[in-house]
Protein backbone atom coordinates (compact mmCIF):
# COMPACT_ATOMS: atom_id res chain seq x y z
CA UNK A 1 0.00 0.00 0.00
CA UNK A 2 1.24 3.27 -0.59
CA UNK A 3 2.95 5.69 1.90
CA UNK A 4 0.38 8.18 1.99
CA UNK A 5 -2.99 5.76 2.45
CA UNK A 6 -0.76 3.35 4.79
CA UNK A 7 -0.61 6.45 6.77
CA UNK A 8 -4.32 6.97 6.39
CA UNK A 9 -4.89 3.35 7.57
CA UNK A 10 -2.34 4.15 10.73
CA UNK A 11 -4.29 6.82 12.08
CA UNK A 12 -7.81 5.47 11.86
CA UNK A 13 -8.32 4.79 15.55
CA UNK A 14 -7.23 8.42 16.32
CA UNK A 15 -9.98 9.89 13.91
CA UNK A 16 -13.13 10.96 15.08
CA UNK A 17 -16.61 9.54 12.92
CA UNK A 18 -16.55 12.51 10.21
CA UNK A 19 -12.50 11.66 9.88
CA UNK A 20 -12.54 8.04 9.15
CA UNK A 21 -15.78 8.38 6.91
CA UNK A 22 -13.38 10.32 4.90
CA UNK A 23 -10.69 8.41 5.25
CA UNK A 24 -12.66 4.75 4.36
CA UNK A 25 -13.82 6.45 1.04
CA UNK A 26 -10.27 7.68 0.31
CA UNK A 27 -8.98 4.26 1.15
CA UNK A 28 -11.73 2.34 -1.10
CA UNK A 29 -12.15 5.03 -4.24
CA UNK A 30 -7.92 5.87 -4.28
CA UNK A 31 -7.88 5.75 -7.90
CA UNK A 32 -10.79 7.88 -8.47
CA UNK A 33 -9.68 10.78 -5.96
CA UNK A 34 -7.32 12.50 -8.48
CA UNK A 35 -10.22 13.41 -10.69
CA UNK A 36 -12.50 14.36 -8.11
CA UNK A 37 -12.99 18.31 -6.95
CA UNK A 38 -12.99 19.02 -2.66
CA UNK A 39 -17.02 19.32 -3.33
CA UNK A 40 -17.79 16.19 -4.90
CA UNK A 41 -15.47 13.94 -2.41
CA UNK A 42 -17.29 15.99 0.26
CA UNK A 43 -20.76 14.83 -1.37
CA UNK A 44 -19.53 11.16 -2.30
CA UNK A 45 -18.22 11.04 1.46
CA UNK A 46 -20.75 12.80 3.78
CA UNK A 47 -18.76 15.03 4.62
CA UNK A 48 -17.96 18.98 4.01
CA UNK A 49 -15.00 20.75 2.34
CA UNK A 50 -13.88 22.09 5.22
CA UNK A 51 -13.19 18.90 7.22
CA UNK A 52 -11.91 17.59 4.03
CA UNK A 53 -9.19 20.48 4.35
CA UNK A 54 -8.16 19.73 7.76
CA UNK A 55 -8.28 15.97 7.15
CA UNK A 56 -5.58 16.60 4.62
CA UNK A 57 -3.37 19.09 6.73
CA UNK A 58 -3.05 15.94 9.32
CA UNK A 59 -0.94 14.48 7.24
CA UNK A 60 1.09 17.61 6.36
CA UNK A 61 -0.37 18.58 3.01
CA UNK A 62 -1.38 22.12 2.19
CA UNK A 63 -4.96 21.35 1.21
CA UNK A 64 -6.69 18.93 -1.26
CA UNK A 65 -5.71 19.59 -4.07
CA UNK A 66 -1.70 18.92 -3.25
CA UNK A 67 -3.42 15.54 -1.92
CA UNK A 68 -5.25 14.20 -4.52
CA UNK A 69 -1.92 15.15 -6.84
CA UNK A 70 0.74 13.23 -4.44
CA UNK A 71 -1.71 10.10 -4.09
CA UNK A 72 -2.15 10.40 -7.91
CA UNK A 73 1.81 10.28 -8.32
CA UNK A 74 2.11 7.29 -5.68
CA UNK A 75 -0.51 5.18 -7.12
CA UNK A 76 0.61 5.89 -10.43
CA UNK A 77 4.34 4.68 -9.54
CA UNK A 78 3.55 1.57 -7.80
CA UNK A 79 5.70 -1.61 -8.26
CA UNK A 80 4.17 -4.66 -9.57
CA UNK A 81 5.31 -5.97 -5.62
CA UNK A 82 2.27 -4.41 -3.24
CA UNK A 83 3.97 -4.96 -0.20
CA UNK A 84 7.25 -5.70 1.87
CA UNK A 85 8.70 -9.23 1.88
CA UNK A 86 9.02 -10.39 5.43
CA UNK A 87 11.53 -12.59 6.80
CA UNK A 88 10.42 -16.24 5.80
CA UNK A 89 11.25 -19.76 8.05
CA UNK A 90 13.90 -21.81 6.25
CA UNK A 91 14.48 -19.36 2.73
CA UNK A 92 17.23 -20.15 0.37
CA UNK A 93 20.03 -17.96 0.89
CA UNK A 94 19.19 -16.59 -3.24
CA UNK A 95 15.82 -15.78 -2.29
CA UNK A 96 16.57 -13.99 0.99
CA UNK A 97 18.90 -11.95 -1.10
CA UNK A 98 16.09 -10.61 -3.65
CA UNK A 99 13.92 -10.42 -0.89
CA UNK A 100 16.33 -7.83 1.11
CA UNK A 101 16.97 -6.04 -2.34
CA UNK A 102 13.15 -5.85 -2.83
CA UNK A 103 12.17 -4.30 0.55
CA UNK A 104 15.40 -1.69 0.30
CA UNK A 105 14.75 -0.99 -3.47
CA UNK A 106 10.98 -0.07 -2.66
CA UNK A 107 11.90 1.76 0.79
CA UNK A 108 13.65 4.35 -1.55
CA UNK A 109 11.02 4.58 -4.40
CA UNK A 110 8.35 4.83 -1.76
CA UNK A 111 10.21 7.71 0.25
CA UNK A 112 11.23 9.50 -2.52
CA UNK A 113 7.78 9.87 -3.74
CA UNK A 114 6.89 11.34 -0.24
CA UNK A 115 10.05 14.13 -0.39
CA UNK A 116 8.72 17.84 -0.28
CA UNK A 117 11.13 19.78 -2.04
CA UNK A 118 10.59 22.87 -0.81
CA UNK A 119 10.81 20.98 2.72
CA UNK A 120 14.33 19.77 1.75
CA UNK A 121 15.37 23.63 0.27
CA UNK A 122 14.65 24.83 3.70
CA UNK A 123 16.85 22.02 5.49
CA UNK A 124 19.42 22.44 3.43
CA UNK A 125 19.43 26.10 3.90
CA UNK A 126 19.13 25.90 7.43
CA UNK A 127 21.93 23.54 7.62
CA UNK A 128 24.39 25.98 5.55
CA UNK A 129 23.46 28.51 7.65
CA UNK A 130 23.92 26.85 11.00
CA UNK A 131 26.94 27.60 13.68
CA UNK A 132 26.03 24.38 15.49
CA UNK A 133 24.37 21.28 14.51
CA UNK A 134 23.00 18.77 17.13
CA UNK A 135 22.03 15.67 15.70
CA UNK A 136 19.61 13.22 17.78
CA UNK A 137 18.63 9.72 17.54
CA UNK A 138 18.39 5.99 19.62
CA UNK A 139 18.48 3.06 18.45
CA UNK A 140 18.55 2.51 14.72
CA UNK A 141 17.94 6.25 14.78
CA UNK A 142 20.83 6.89 16.49
CA UNK A 143 23.28 4.84 14.03
CA UNK A 144 21.93 7.16 11.26
CA UNK A 145 22.27 10.31 13.24
CA UNK A 146 26.01 9.18 13.63
CA UNK A 147 26.20 8.55 9.67
CA UNK A 148 25.39 12.11 9.66
CA UNK A 149 27.36 13.14 12.02
CA UNK A 150 30.51 11.63 10.11
CA UNK A 151 29.62 13.43 7.01
CA UNK A 152 28.95 16.63 8.22
CA UNK A 153 32.77 16.74 10.04
CA UNK A 154 34.29 15.71 7.19
CA UNK A 155 32.96 19.15 5.49
CA UNK A 156 33.88 21.14 8.40
CA UNK A 157 30.84 21.29 9.96
CA UNK A 158 30.45 21.93 13.76
CA UNK A 159 28.02 18.98 14.98
CA UNK A 160 27.78 16.04 17.05
CA UNK A 161 25.09 13.54 17.80
CA UNK A 162 23.74 12.21 20.45
CA UNK A 163 22.03 9.07 21.62
CA UNK A 164 22.42 9.40 25.45
CA UNK A 165 18.87 11.51 26.28
CA UNK A 166 20.93 13.35 29.13
CA UNK A 167 23.43 14.59 27.28
CA UNK A 168 21.34 15.14 24.13
CA UNK A 169 19.27 17.89 26.46
CA UNK A 170 22.14 19.22 27.79
CA UNK A 171 23.46 20.44 24.52
CA UNK A 172 20.19 21.47 23.49
CA UNK A 173 19.98 23.36 26.13
CA UNK A 174 23.12 25.33 25.07
CA UNK A 175 21.64 26.34 21.25
CA UNK A 176 20.42 29.27 19.93
CA UNK A 177 19.10 31.45 17.42
CA UNK A 178 21.17 30.26 14.33
CA UNK A 179 21.87 26.54 15.22
CA UNK A 180 19.73 23.43 14.14
CA UNK A 181 19.08 20.33 15.78
CA UNK A 182 17.75 17.35 14.05
CA UNK A 183 15.65 15.00 15.32
CA UNK A 184 15.74 11.09 13.55
CA UNK A 185 12.60 8.45 14.69
CA UNK A 186 10.98 5.85 12.70
CA UNK A 187 7.87 6.59 14.65
CA UNK A 188 8.03 10.13 15.54
CA UNK A 189 7.19 9.29 19.10
CA UNK A 190 10.59 8.53 20.59
CA UNK A 191 10.01 10.61 24.01
CA UNK A 192 13.97 11.22 23.85
CA UNK A 193 13.92 12.35 20.79
CA UNK A 194 11.06 14.74 21.79
CA UNK A 195 12.30 15.98 24.58
CA UNK A 196 15.49 17.32 23.12
CA UNK A 197 13.89 18.66 20.04
CA UNK A 198 11.93 20.71 22.23
CA UNK A 199 14.33 21.97 24.16
CA UNK A 200 16.39 23.08 21.14
CA UNK A 201 13.05 25.09 19.92
CA UNK A 202 12.85 26.45 23.43
CA UNK A 203 16.00 27.88 23.47
CA UNK A 204 15.66 29.16 19.99
CA UNK A 205 17.30 26.51 17.21
CA UNK A 206 15.82 25.54 14.18
CA UNK A 207 14.57 22.65 14.56
CA UNK A 208 14.38 19.48 11.73
CA UNK A 209 12.78 16.34 12.13
CA UNK A 210 12.92 13.19 10.28
CA UNK A 211 10.69 10.87 10.52
CA UNK A 212 8.17 8.07 8.67
CA UNK A 213 5.09 9.55 7.01
CA UNK A 214 1.84 10.64 8.43
CA UNK A 215 1.26 12.92 12.08
CA UNK A 216 3.06 11.93 14.57
CA UNK A 217 4.90 14.44 17.83
CA UNK A 218 7.89 14.82 16.33
CA UNK A 219 6.75 16.26 12.96
CA UNK A 220 4.53 18.46 14.45
CA UNK A 221 6.56 20.22 16.75
CA UNK A 222 9.34 20.67 14.22
CA UNK A 223 9.93 23.72 12.10
CA UNK A 224 10.93 21.81 8.76
CA UNK A 225 9.61 18.05 8.80
CA UNK A 226 10.69 15.61 6.82
CA UNK A 227 9.81 12.03 6.32
CA UNK A 228 10.32 8.50 4.89
CA UNK A 229 7.86 5.62 4.04
CA UNK A 230 5.47 4.06 5.96
CA UNK A 231 6.01 0.48 6.44
CA UNK A 232 3.63 -2.51 7.23
CA UNK A 233 2.98 -3.18 10.55
CA UNK A 234 3.79 -6.73 11.84
CA UNK A 235 6.90 -7.29 9.64
CA UNK A 236 9.83 -9.41 11.19
CA UNK A 237 12.25 -7.33 9.41
CA UNK A 238 12.94 -5.38 11.93
CA UNK A 239 14.52 -1.81 11.35
CA UNK A 240 16.29 -2.65 7.43
CA UNK A 241 14.29 -1.04 5.05
CA UNK A 242 13.32 1.99 7.58
CA UNK A 243 16.97 2.33 8.40
CA UNK A 244 17.51 2.86 4.62
CA UNK A 245 14.77 4.93 3.93
CA UNK A 246 16.38 7.22 6.98
CA UNK A 247 20.22 7.25 5.35
CA UNK A 248 18.70 7.83 1.59
CA UNK A 249 17.23 11.54 3.13
CA UNK A 250 20.54 12.08 4.71
CA UNK A 251 22.14 11.25 1.65
CA UNK A 252 20.32 13.86 0.04
CA UNK A 253 20.50 16.67 2.23
CA UNK A 254 24.47 16.14 2.66
CA UNK A 255 25.04 16.15 -1.02
CA UNK A 256 22.59 19.16 -1.49
CA UNK A 257 24.94 20.62 1.34
CA UNK A 258 28.01 19.80 -0.97
CA UNK A 259 25.83 21.58 -4.22
CA UNK A 260 24.87 24.54 -2.69
CA UNK A 261 28.15 26.08 -1.77
CA UNK A 262 30.68 23.53 -4.11
CA UNK A 263 33.62 25.78 -3.71
CA UNK A 264 33.80 25.94 -0.41
CA UNK A 265 32.80 22.88 0.48
CA UNK A 266 34.26 20.15 -1.49
CA UNK A 267 38.11 21.60 -1.02
CA UNK A 268 37.53 20.23 2.36
CA UNK A 269 36.26 17.27 1.87
CA UNK A 270 38.66 16.12 -0.13
CA UNK A 271 41.45 17.79 2.37
CA UNK A 272 39.65 15.69 5.20
CA UNK A 273 40.26 12.38 2.63
CA UNK A 274 43.44 13.13 2.17
CA UNK A 275 44.17 14.24 6.11
CA UNK A 276 42.86 10.68 6.98
CA UNK A 277 44.68 8.38 4.45
CA UNK A 278 48.00 10.17 5.40
CA UNK A 279 47.44 10.05 8.86
CA UNK A 280 45.63 6.10 9.30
Amino acid sequence: MPGILSAIQERLETMNRKEKEIAAYIVDHAPQIAQMGITELAKQSGSSTATISRFCKQFHFSGFTEFKVKLAAELAQQPVEQSYQDIVAGNPLSRIVEAMAANHSRSIADTTRLLDLKQLERAVDALQRAGQIDLYGVATSGLVAQDFYQKLIRIGKRAVAFSDPHMAVTSASNLSTGDVAVGISYSGETKETIAALTCAAENGATTISLTKFGSNTLASLADISLFTSTLEEGMRRGDMASRIAQLHVIDILFVGLISGQFDDLVPRLEQSFHMVKKYR
